[in-house]
């Protein structure tokens, strides 16, 4: 892993290493690698390979340690369950068309206006169906296939690791692998049914308006051992400054409890949750004392959260075999520049600045079959 971290990682190392007692303290030397196959000897001196490897394990033992105790704090978690609204002139609510598309664009903006007011308060929303099955499976297929291909082109010295994976720490069976855009129509399907025909894209518009920023595009890909994060944040909380990003996670397959769902800690995302967080007398009884909720998501299914509402993923336990894995993009507050971290996206799709609106307009065209000359031209820069 290069010298700059992923906020993923970052934003919880920082909370974790600030509130730790002052007999915890070690260096930050992040690993050379986020790719699960990566050989470090092929960038890098086994020398420095092996001191930089070997202080990055004492500082995943600290984490998973540290995760270990959170678990036992978190008693009272319970499904995360789908919000429920009534808009007149709205289709049903849930994806692929069934929300958005049956209802007049004007229902369509009330929708989306009725779901932000509760993703606002909360800092977390369920919304059920934003991809159909057949989409689901047909882009966790390319997804895997996509994982597969990476490993080898970075175990072959073709890519740089940065070029394919995100920083993610805890790499141990656990992947951030970022998605190209406009090379693939599966994906761009996916993105049609999950940010236009379902209320995702109206909610993010309802927020930060048709100007906001795709800032990540990835697919998290948890396998089992792999194990449970510490709770974290993934941007801090700014005294005077709103919401910086709001992340879409979809599931690609049922999440069950063994699987390592997300757990949530809901109206987190507040200047008081934070300070609480951050000093050590009081950090575990807010994760004690907070009703956390499980994305215990259904194939298709997503959870809609503010990037600074504490969360975790936890461990894979799974006795079949599953692997998790969780299609996201976030779209990020226009009037914010740098988030403080790098973001999960292809170099060359998050230098291009996506604005939401654009990005809409173009998956309208993709779907009245008239082409999308925006996702095209990104297509043509991915590497």
């Amino acid at each position: 892993m290069m010298a700059i971290f992923h906020s993923r990682a970052a934003a919880f190392l920082l909370l974790l290493w600030s509130s730790a007692p002052s007999t915890t303290s070690f260096l930050l030397a992040p690993p050379l690698s986020t790719a699960p196959n990566f050989k470090a000897s092929t960038a890098l001196s086994a020398g420095s390979t092996d001191v930089s490897d070997l202080l990055y394990q004492e500082q995943e033992k600290i984490i998973i340690q540290r995760g270990e105790l959170e678990e036992t704090f978190v008693t009272n978690a319970k499904p995360l369950e789908a919000s429920k609204i009534k808009i007149r002139g709205a289709g049903k609510a849930g994806g692929f068309g069934k929300a958005s598309s049956n209802g007049t664009k004007a229902s369509s903006k009330l929708e989306g206006k009725s779901y932000a007011k509760i993703l606002k308060k909360e800092g977390v929303l369920r919304l059920d169906n934003v991809l159909s099955p057949t989409t689901a499976d047909a882009l966790r297929t390319y997804l895997y296939n996509l994982r597969t291909q990476s490993e080898q082109d970075v175990a072959d010295g073709k890519v740089q690791p940065i070029e394919r994976y995100a920083h993610v720490l805890l790499k141990h069976n656990r992947c951030d692998l970022t998605i190209p855009l406009g090379t693939e129509e599966i994906v761009t399907k996916a993105l049609n049914e999950s940010l236009r025909k379902s209320p995702v894209g109206g909610i993010v518009e309802s927020i930060f308006g048709d100007g906001a920023i795709l800032h990540e595009f990835s697919c998290l890909m948890s396998d089992v051992g792999s194990q449970r994060q510490v709770i974290h944040p993934d941007t801090p909380f700014v005294d005077g400054k709103g919401p910086v990003l709001y992340t879409c996670f979809i599931a690609l397959q049922d999440v069950t409890m063994d699987m390592g769902p997300t757990t949530w800690l809901p109206r987190t995302h507040t200047r008081e949750a934070h300070a609480a967080f951050k000093d050590p007398f009081t950090k575990d009884e807010i994760v004690s004392n907070t009703p956390a909720k499980l994305g215990l998501l259904p194939k298709g299914s997503c959870g809609i959260f503010d990037s600074r509402l504490l969360h975790c993923g936890t461990a894979n336990r799974s006795n079949e075999g599953k692997s998790r894995a969780l299609f996201y993009f976030s779209f990020k507050n226009p009037e914010v520049g740098y988030t403080g971290n790098p973001a999960s996206i292809r170099l060359e799709l998050g230098a291009e600045n996506v604005p939401l609106g654009k990005l809409m307009s173009d998956l309208e065209s993709f779907e009245r079959g008239e082409g999308c000359p925006l996702i095209d031209e990104l297509g043509r820069k991915m590497r």
